[in-house]
């Protein structure tokens, strides 16, 4: 299309125009006039549009400080694993490992061949460099998050997942800067890891509002019996002037999601940068955590770290049962977790600490879908059948180039952190605002049709 000259632009009366005594060109300035004010009546009383927001996500805010390096040698690495105690993977790993189960990462890709996650990962998409497949990393968070799903537990050495016989189907979403401009390209690898065997998913990223397209994407995920799981977010560094420290991200914010926020190393207390909210489920370990990037091992912390944690759980209760549909896998996710914080579900626990021993020996009640899917929309199932295929964040940062012995506590400050608005009650000052608009403009529309009949009587 054509760039507009400036007197296109600022609608300057052609000279031809002019010579004719300017009666047409009256009657151009007239009509739009009139068009301006329909359209005012339009917005003051129609309904309200939808709009996708593309503003970009700010990630990792406060990343790259250094702390102590990691000894390899001496393999401190699964000495720092604390959640392996805290969680009792141990036990756990009696009744199941993950085997069978696919969860898609949809993150910043996965270093395919870290010595952890070596045979581990399947062959995914890159919605960011279309020469990738997935399996690469250059940021490091999603290999993080991966292996502390699917590492290997083959020997003693590096890090090992919750769930580790599992396999990781990488979505790259996340470009080198981690971000994601638009919600659209979550929707998509979302849609391609459930049509490509996922049935997890893991959801470390978020932002502000809601969309409705990553919503619908989400149902699409229900419907074909697929459990989603993504964090709460983090206050640490997430503060802009349009978005405070509070309020659950979204898509964590869906319902039927579980929404996982961050334990404290002590496995009682709230991790101080877990963003709280009356959308969160459960809570899983988040600070003091040691993952594995490209090229060696790094201090990791943030609500991004906890919800794969709760994602392996899921995936170790799919492989033991195969055929439990994935709204008996959240109910048992949910029902057997540690209750912490007040009495049953709270702001800032949600339901407790999850509890991989219990969800796989509890007696759990059968429930006929998704205790979290309350308001699902229209026309669409929640684990009935699916409807026909369509069309955050937290990513770690660090000064210093991926290496074997020097690991960085990264803060997770990825994606926004904005509330999900209060209900509104009665007229928006949106609305009032439109029809004074709509009002004004019918004021001037009725002072130029006035001045034009003068002008040619």
């Amino acid at each position: 299309m054509a760039t507009p000259t400036r007197e296109q632009c600022e609608h300057r009366v052609p000279a031809g125009e002019a010579a004719m005594g300017g009666t047409r060109w009256r009657w151009l300035v007239l009509s739009r006039r009139l068009s301006a004010s329909a359209l005012a009546g339009l917005i003051a009383f129609g309904p309200a549009p939808i709009v996708e927001s593309t503003a970009p996500i700010p990630v990792g805010h406060g990343a790259g400080v250094l702390a102590e390096p990691v000894d390899t040698a001496g393999d401190t690495v699964r000495a720092d694993q604390w959640q392996l105690q805290a969680l009792n993977l141990a036990e756990a790993w009696n009744y199941s490992d993950g085997a069978g189960v696919t969860v898609a990462v949809i993150d910043s890709g996965v270093d395919a061949h870290h010595a952890d996650l070596e045979g581990q990962v399947l062959p995914g998409l890159d919605l960011v460099d279309k020469k990738g497949d997935g399996e690469s990393d250059p940021v490091g968070h999603g290999t993080s998050v991966s292996a502390l799903i699917a590492g290997r537990s083959d020997d003693p050495q590096g890090v090992v997942g919750i769930a580790p016989k599992s396999k990781i189907l990488p979505v790259r979403v996340l470009d080198e800067e981690n971000r994601y401009d638009d919600a659209l390209i979550v929707a998509k690898g979302l849609r391609w890891a459930v049509d490509h065997g996922a049935k997890v998913v893991n959801l470390s990223l978020g932002g502000s509002g809601s969309s409705s397209i990553l919503s619908a994407a989400i149902d699409y995920a229900f419907a074909k019996d697929v459990v989603v799981i993504a964090c709460t977010g983090n206050a640490t560094g997430t503060a802009t002037a349009t978005t405070p420290r509070s309020g659950v991200w979204y898509p964590a914010r869906e319902p039927g999601v579980i929404a996982v926020g961050g334990l404290d190393r002590d496995g009682e207390g709230l991790w101080s940068g877990s963003i709280t909210g009356k959308e969160t489920v459960v809570t899983a370990p988040a600070n003091e955590l040691v993952g594995a990037r490209p090229g060696g091992y790094w201090k990791v912390q943030g609500t991004s770290f906890a919800a794969p944690m709760v994602a392996a759980t899921a995936a170790l209760i799919r492989s033991r049962w195969p055929d439990m549909p994935a709204g008996e896998v959240v109910n048992r996710i949910i029902k057997t977790a540690q209750d912490r914080g007040d009495p049953g579900r709270d702001p800032e626990f949600g339901f407790g600490l999850v509890d991989p021993v219990a969800a796989l020996t509890a007696d759990v009640s059968q429930v006929p879908g998704n205790p979290l899917d309350t308001t699902p929309p229209a026309g669409v199932a929640r684990f009935g059948s699916a409807p026909v295929s369509g069309q955050a964040q937290s990513a770690p940062e660090t000064s210093t180039q991926p290496n074997s012995t020097t690991a960085s506590t990264v803060q997770n400050a990825g994606g926004w952190a904005a509330p999900a608005g209060p209900a509104q009650t009665g007229v928006p000052v949106a609305r009032w605002v439109a029809i004074l608009l709509f009002l004004l403009s019918a004021v001037a529309a009725a002072i130029t049709i006035r001045r034009f009949a003068a002008t040619t009587s």
